[in-house]
């Protein structure tokens, strides 16, 4: 890639409002005594666009990068016309990661968890030894697999079992990428906690998920992508969510946009949903609870199984935690939604009718809950709405390719211990 100077920023930790500098892959404030984010703030504070040759790193200067990685692309705003008359919007904005050349978009993952991965990755040092280990229920983990394969950065996924059809590539990944995945029945929450074992060792160091300001900041730049096309913030804000990570992150663009000054001064509304039966922050934002709800293990299990949005199955989201969903919420004065299978099938196939692309059950949800929100009159009719489509374009991408699919080198039980699991995972790289 082009010569890139590594973008200036120090950390604040939201408790506190200390700040200080990254000392390389700092995921929290060590002397903070309570639950918290962290966040970036950047040396500049006006967003100046780069090229759009340079992907996802034309947002460059509100990223935590070192360097700029290959084959990174931007997610693509664009002015609604038949969705939006459907719904009877007169300002619908979609923001569109995924694969749909016709409007520019060109993820091959098909998801916006490639902004993640773009971003992560690229915060990590050039002369790190250690191996990224990054948990995942599917898109993620292909987003960060054809990443790291590209870039040649050694990388161990932790998948359930259930979720390997998400693993697909259309061509064959570097050896320098490695699955393991918990047996059958377990869920995202299970591959978590494997990979939480497999950290015991210093070979492994830990993506952080919610907690790496890289992964948040990279989502961000789904609204950046809006506001700079819109010309302002948005209004409303739709996207279903597993860890509320994403929704975060629209926040703290929001604020950032504020501070630039071009852009308005309006706080969105974060308008966010998850797939029923598996509601577990639906169920605390209505109990007005910053902790999470008791929600029996094996229910929990149960509950994703059945969800059409696998993506969404997170049971130990960052909601409860200084600069969390809840915090995020109550400073938008927002709300969260929740959509059934069959609701969100219906607004996966208006979509492909309006707008003329597949989408992602997770889109669907978002979807559904935007058509709900419209129809219960939460949304003015003239207010400019952000709908973010977090991925789409598979079924298009795929066509007449021949796929490859990433296979588990280990599968354990529910119930492995972490001497097996650090042993078997060292000699994965030896």
């Amino acid at each position: 890639m082009e010569d890139f100077k590594p973008t200036s920023y120090t950390l604040e930790c939201v408790a506190t409002g200390r700040t200080f500098d990254d000392e390389g892959w700092m995921l929290e404030d060590r002397s903070c005594k309570t639950p918290s984010l962290i966040r970036t703030r950047y040396a500049k504070r006006q967003l100046e666009l780069g090229p759009a040759e340079r992907g996802l790193y034309r947002f460059a200067d509100w990223l935590p990068v070192r360097r700029m990685l290959c084959g990174s692309s931007a997610p693509v705003t664009y002015r609604s016309e038949r969705l939006a008359a459907h719904l009877g919007l007169e300002n619908l904005w979609i923001t569109f990661s995924g694969y749909y050349p016709a409007i520019g978009a060109t993820m091959t993952t098909c998801s916006f968890k490639e902004t993640e991965a773009f971003s992560v990755c690229a915060r990590i040092a050039e002369d790190e030894q250690r191996v990224l280990v990054v948990a995942s229920a599917g898109n993620t983990a292909r987003a960060f697999a054809r990443v790291c394969s590209d870039n040649r950065i050694p990388l161990l996924l932790s998948v359930p079992s259930d979720n390997l059809s998400a693993l697909w590539f259309d061509a064959p990944l570097d050896p320098c990428v490695k699955l393991i995945a918990c047996e059958r029945g377990g869920d995202y929450f299970d591959a978590i906690h494997l990979s939480n074992l497999a950290l015991k060792s210093p070979k492994f160091y830990a993506e952080g998920g919610a907690k790496n300001v890289a992964r948040r900041d990279g989502m961000a730049t789904t609204v950046l992508s809006a506001a700079t096309t819109i010309g302002r913030i948005p209004d409303y804000y739709f996207q279903a969510v597993g860890s509320g990570t994403g929704a975060i992150a629209a926040w703290e663009a929001n604020q950032r946009l504020v501070e630039d000054g071009r852009f308005g001064g309006n706080t969105m509304k974060l308008m966010v949903s998850q797939n029923a039966p598996f509601v577990p922050m639906y169920d605390a934002w209505r109990a007005d609870s910053r902790q999470m709800l008791p929600y029996d293990e094996d229910k929990a299990r149960r509950d994703a199984e059945i969800i059409d949005a696998k993506v969404l199955s997170n049971r130990r989201p960052p909601y409860g935690l200084a600069g969390g969903l809840y915090d995020a919420l109550k400073a938008t004065g927002g709300d969260v939604s929740v959509a059934t299978n069959a609701q969100a099938r219906r607004a996966r196939k208006l979509f492909r009718e309006t707008e003329g692309v597949d989408i992602y059950s997770a889109a669907g949800v978002a979807l559904a809950s935007l058509q709900k929100a419209v129809a219960d009159g939460r949304v003015e009719r003239d207010a400019t709405v952000m709908l973010n489509i977090t991925g789409g374009g598979e079924e298009l991408f795929q066509q007449g390719k021949e796929l490859w699919y990433l296979k588990p080198s280990i599968v354990f039980g529910l119930d492995a211990q972490v001497d097996e699991v650090v042993e078997r995972c060292e000699a994965l790289f030896a």
